[in-house]
Formats: C-alpha cells, structure tokens, sequence
C-alpha cells in the first residue's frame, strides 16, 4: 500500500507547518532498514502531522498507510507504529465532537471526528496487535482495546484474556488502566470493571502493583464511593513494590533513570527498565546524558529543552497509576501528604524520583502547613544521588516562598559539595554534579542566604552558567559590593549589534536593579543607549525599569533616560516616563507623556505609574473612568488602582465594585486588586466578606499564578482584613 502514497494530493493538505507535501516521504522511511532513518521520520511526523496531539486531514489520510505498516509483520519497529496509531486514535476519539475549520476547505483544519472514524472502524486490527507475537507491539497495543471497541462485553473479555496471557507486571498495569478507560468511556462496561477491579485489588496472590493499579482505577472509576481505608491500603501495597533489577545490586549510584521500551518485557520486578547501575541503597542510574547544543543556541534555550526532556521522564510503572491516585483524591490534602510522604521514602528509587514532582505539584495547588513534606522532600539532597539531589534542588527552588524550613539542609548540601569536589564544584566537568550543586545554590539564594555567594562568584569569574547565577543574584543585596562589579562586567561585555547577542541582558539590568547599588548607574545608563540604537526596545525598557528602582539615585543618567521618552517603542517610552519621576519627580513634564501611552498597548503600566504620581495627575482622571468600561478585565483593574490611587475616597465604591468584579472574572487579577484594596483600607471595608472568602479556599490560584503569588496574595488580605478587626 506504501507504493500508492503518491496517489493523493497531500499538496492539498497541510500540517502544523504548511503544505503536506513530507508526509509521503516520511511514511515512505519509517519502513526503511536504516534505523536512523526510521527515528528520523517518525519525530517529524510527530511534530508536524500529529503536533502535541493535533490531528489534520493529512493525519486522517496517514491512517491506512500506518495501519499498512503496522499489519505488515516485516515493518521494523512496528511497536512504534502501533504507538503512534493509538495516540492519533485517542487524541482522535477524545476530541472527535469538536469540529474546526481554519482554512478555506476542509483540508486546512483540523480533523478529529474523520481519524476518529478511521480508527474505531479497525478496532479489530488493535485486538489482533494485543495479541501480537512481539511484546512490544502487544505493550503499544493495550491501551486501544479500551479506547477503539464500542461493544464493552467483547472488550472486556479481551481485557481479561490479556491479563491471564500476559506474566510482565508492566503489561498488566497497562491492561488494568485499559479496562478503566473503557469503562469511563462505554458506561455499560463500568459494573464489570468495577467489579473485577475488586477481585484483582484482593487477591493476595497478584503482584502487589497490579493490587494497587486495580485499587486506584476503581477509585477512579467510581470516586464517589471512595472510602477512608482507600490510602491506607494504597500504602500498604506500594511498600511491598520494588522495581529494582536484583542483578544490578552493588553498582556505584547515579540516580534513577527513566523507563525506556527497549528492555525485554515480562521480566517481573525488572520490567521498568530502569537501567542496570543500581547499588545496594536502591539507587538506580541516570539517563544518558542530551547532546551538546549547537554552539550558537544560547544557553538558557538549551538548558529549557533539557528541562523540559526531564520533565517528561517517568522513572517508574507505577508512577501513571500513582498520579492517577492524587488526581483521584483531589482535594483531599492530608491524605495525599500521607501518601507522598510513604512515596518519598519507597524501596524503589524511580517511584521516589517521581514523588518529587508530585510533591511540587501538590504544594503549588494547594495551600496549606507543607513544612513536613517539605523536610521529606529535602531528603533527597544525597550527595552520593546527584541526579535525584538536582530534582529535589530544582523544586526546592521552585517552591522559595514556603521553602524556609528546608534552608539549613540546602545549606548543608552545598556545603558538603564544596567539601567533596572542591571550591569551584559549580564549575565542575561531572554534569550531573554540577547541575545538582546549582539547582541547590538556586534554591538557597532564592531564600537570601549568603552562603551561596561563594558559588556565585565561581559562576561569574569562570564564566560557567554564568546565567544561572544572574538570575539569583538580586536576592542578596547584602552581597551588592562583590556582585555588583562582575554584574557590571558582564553587562558591559554583551554587544547588542551583534547578532545573536547575549539573551540574558535583560536578567542582568534587573539583577543590578535589584542589587541597588548606584555604582550600577553608569553601565545601565549606557545599555539602555545601546538598545535604543539597536531597536531592541524590551531590553531597553527593562534597563530604564532598574534605573527607576535607584530613584533620585539614578540622577547621572537622567540625560539618557529624558532623551528616550520619545522612542518608537511605546514599552520603552512608559519605562522612560517613568524611569523620569522615580529620578527626578517632575510632574509637569511626566503626567502628559503617560497620559498619551493610555491609547497605547502599555496602557496598563502607564495607568500604574500615573497612580505612583497620585494627585498630582488628576487631570487623566476622566481618562481612566473612561478605560473602566473596557472589555479587558486586566484594563478595568489597572485604571481603578489608578482612579483609587490618584482620586482617593471619592472614587472608592466604583473601584471597589470593578476590583471584585475582575477578581471574580479572572483570577489571575487578584494581587493587584488586593494591594489597591489594601492601600483603601476602611474605604475597602464592604470588600471584606469577599476577601474572607477567597482566603478560605483550600486550592490556589491557576497554574501560571505562582506559589510566590497566592502566599503574597494571602498575607496582604489577612493583613487587610486585620487592620478592618475582621481577623481571619
């Protein structure tokens, strides 16, 4: 069927990058001999045909050329095949109700409901690849009998015939979350999983992980018949799982590696293919290691990619099914802390890995006393398990704002680092030991500790990650006198003409903005002028930012700063505007260039610096009224701090009715809203009940809201509702 690809007209078809013309070509190498040619082919359709999921009609018209590929026993890596035919199918099924149509024709939108229909009519070929020859094309398989066949008695005796045939624990893991799927999705199939869910769940003489997978998926299917011994019997099952391979006891420890698809499946407790290098603690050993970057790719891009290939990793069988319990739980906090707590400290070094960012996931989701777990989190920081210390570093620091209790033992792993390989261990040749020591040099920072300086110094005069160490630098202005001149060199060094100039010039104008020193003053001064002249309006607009935190201090570089008020870029023109009244005050010449930028895409910053001048800037009042009936909830919420802020007491019934509003609407608005209701005091008191309220609940804010945010957005509402005697 391979030779009738040049039939279609894939001209008339796109992908997420343009015209289909590839995709022959791809499906074409994806049964060639040449192994990197195969991999070659299969990521670019993956990126492009079935982009983070999206399925086009050029993905649709793949499907009978796949299904070719995957029925063919002679296709090499058919495993993959199979794999990438039961996510179109799921992405497919999942989402075939929607119907979008971007382009002029049916050919240039997405197609869901046309895959979907495609793959539900060869549900027959995924029962026949469940019972494959290849263990790998039966493992790749699974999941579709739970997803493609619409006859629930059929799929679950197939279900059930692949668990009595199946030996491998991973296999019978994937079998047991298949049977939950069909019967979420087929409601006629949801009694006769339940119902042998309870009997794996019970038998003693099942694998331990095939008992938990079976007590979380009934959980899962019917969560509201959850009861209180369902965590406790979750622990007590995963203290007796182990995926460690007995062969590998004695192996030096590198930490946990990720679960691959190339080891023999069926192998028992070895099958999450965690790599051979364990020792007798547990530990297991780390991925290999990505390869170099370009040398022109810039660091912090490189360093992204890497995270985000981390952040992907799973290091254990057991940990899908583990997620699927927290997600089952919800809001039930203590006892997922119970459960991640007993996670943290299990037999097996990849389910502990992957605790760690469950642990993450639940403290910035949730409020709460999180000092306990975060103490068991910080026990990871093993200096002889660089690979997990730097997920629990990386965490640590990602949590900073309640992090306080874990100080002294970030502290004592740096210490103990700079003991064990030497002063300059930031610098370290080892990646994996250097990555550790800097995720934990971070995280103390990150807190304000001193103690880091020594690394930071490393970082700057060896000109190693150099740019990991910017980013923390402005946490200790106690430090300004030794950081501040490396800071300034640095800045000084980056040459904005030259293409592909250095990205992190932005972190270093904010650093030293931070840092506070005037000494700083010069060299800011002199970026802005460069950026300027170079069109690179952002980091120009940054530069005059950190000169307005120097106030009056900044006074040598009021020339630069007057001279750009009239630059093309309006963020570089409210940035200079205000950069003019931190330094100088001058309301006369300030008030009308901000009031020009309220019709301009940075009305929202020139409304908040026109509030910092207060009533001096009465006259833009109407203006800002005016903003008030915008459709932008963000719009409405700057110009009423603004109104408050300029008009005062006269204006607070109407800013505080559009303050909650907005909150109400977004509540990513939330912060700003409180501080402006906070400054109000008593004129805020009808805001009260309001804010009471959204103190009270357990979930924080939105993923892109930030533990940093929700523990200030809570600190200044219990403050506001104190000084109101309305204590929470």
């Amino acid at each position: 069927m391979i030779n009738e690809l040049d039939v279609i007209d894939w001209s008339s078809m796109t992908h997420a990058y343009g015209p289909a013309d590839e995709v022959p070509g791809w499906l074409k190498a994806m049964a060639s001999t040449d192994a990197a040619v195969r991999e070659d082919a299969l990521s670019r359709f993956y990126s492009a045909v079935h982009h983070q999921g999206d399925v086009y009609a050029s993905t649709t018209a793949s499907l009978p050329f796949l299904f070719a590929l995957a029925d063919d026993p002679v296709t090499p890596d058919r495993a993959s095949i199979v794999e990438l035919l039961v996510s179109i199918g799921s992405h497919a099924v999942e989402r075939c109700e929607n119907v979008y149509i971007d382009g002029p024709n049916h050919n240039d939108g997405p197609d869901y409901a046309g895959s979907a229909v495609v793959v539900r009519g060869r549900a027959d070929s995924f029962a026949a690849y469940a019972s494959d020859a290849d263990p790998l094309v039966r493992r790749a398989a699974v999941e579709g009998l739970g997803l493609f066949i619409d006859d629930a008695g059929r799929a679950a005796a197939l279900l059930r015939d692949r668990m009595s045939a199946e030996d491998g624990v991973r296999e019978r893991l994937l079998v047991v979350e298949a049977m939950a799927t069909l019967a979420l999705r087929v409601p006629d199939a949801k009694d006769t999983a339940k119902a042998w869910f309870g009997v794996l769940a019970g038998d003693t003489q099942n694998d331990p992980a095939v008992r938990l997978a079976a007590l979380v998926q009934r959980a899962r299917c019917a969560p509201e018949h959850m009861d209180a011994d369902l965590v406790p019997a979750a622990i007590g099952l995963l203290r007796r799982i182990t995926f460690v391979p007995p062969r590998a006891q004695g192996r030096e420890a590198t930490g946990p590696g990720p679960v691959g698809s190339g080891s023999e499946p069926g192998s028992g407790a070895g099958d999450c293919q965690c790599p051979d290098a364990v020792p007798a603690s547990g530990t297991a050993s780390a991925p290999a290691q990505p390869a170099a970057a370009a040398p022109d790719v810039p660091p912090q891009i490189a360093a992204a990619f890497e995270d985000l290939a981390r952040s992907n990793s799973v290091h254990s069988p057991a940990t899908s099914l583990l997620r699927t319990l927290h997600e089952v739980l919800d809001s039930r906090v203590p006892e997922r802390t119970a459960l991640l707590t007993e996670q943290l400290g299990s037999p097996d070094p990849g389910i502990r890995h992957d605790a760690i960012r469950m642990a993450k996931d639940l403290m910035t989701s949730w409020r709460g006393d999180h000092s306990a777990l975060l103490v068991r989190v910080a026990d990871g920081l093993v200096p002889g398990d660089p690979y997990t210390a730097a997920e629990v570093a990386e965490t640590l620091g990602s949590l900073a704002p309640i992090a306080e209790p874990v100080r002294e033992a970030l502290a004592a792993y740096v210490v103990a680092q700079r003991t064990a390989y030497g002063p300059e261990v930031w610098a370290t040749p080892n990646p994996q030991v250097r990555r550790a020591h800097q995720q934990a040099v971070m995280a103390l920072a990150r807190l304000g500790d001193r103690r880091v300086l020594p690394s930071l110094l490393t970082a700057l005069d060896k000109g190693v990650d150099a740019w990991r160490a910017v980013q923390v630098a402005g946490s200790l202005p106690e430090a300004a006198d030794e950081l501040v001149p490396r800071l300034c060199r640095e800045l000084r060094r980056v040459d904005l003409s030259a293409p592909g100039h250095d990205m992190g010039t932005s972190a270093l104008a904010s650093a030293l903005g931070r840092l506070g020193d005037p000494a700083a003053v010069p060299v800011i001064a002199e970026t802005v002028t460069a950026a300027v002249a170079d069109g690179h309006w952002p980091i120009a607009a940054t530069a005059l930012n950190a000169l307005a935190a120097f106030g009056p201090a900044a006074t040598p570089a009021l020339e630069v700063v007057r001279t750009v008020t009239g630059a093309v870029g309006p963020d570089v023109r409210v940035a200079a505007a205000t950069a003019l009244w931190a330094v100088e005050g001058s309301t006369e010449e300030v008030v009308p260039l901000l009031e020009d930028l309220l019709d301009s895409s940075r009305r929202h910053e020139a409304a908040d610096a026109l509030g910092r001048i207060g009533p001096p800037a009465s006259r833009v009042l109407p203006r800002l009224r005016k903003m008030l009936t915008a459709d932008y909830e963000w719009t409405r919420v700057h110009a009423a701090t603004a109104l408050w802020d300029i008009g005062g007491p006269d204006e607070s019934a109407l800013v505080v009715r559009t303050l909650l509003d907005a909150w109400q609407e977004n509540g990513a608005t939330a912060n700003h809203a409180m501080a402006c209701l906070d400054r109000m005091g008593t004129a805020a008191a009808s805001a009260a009940p309001f804010v009471r309220a959204q103190l009270a609940l357990a979930r924080r804010g939105d993923w892109f809201f930030g533990v940093g945010k929700d523990e200030e957005l809570q600190r200044v509402g219990r403050a506001f509702l104190v000084r109101l005697g309305r204590i929470p």
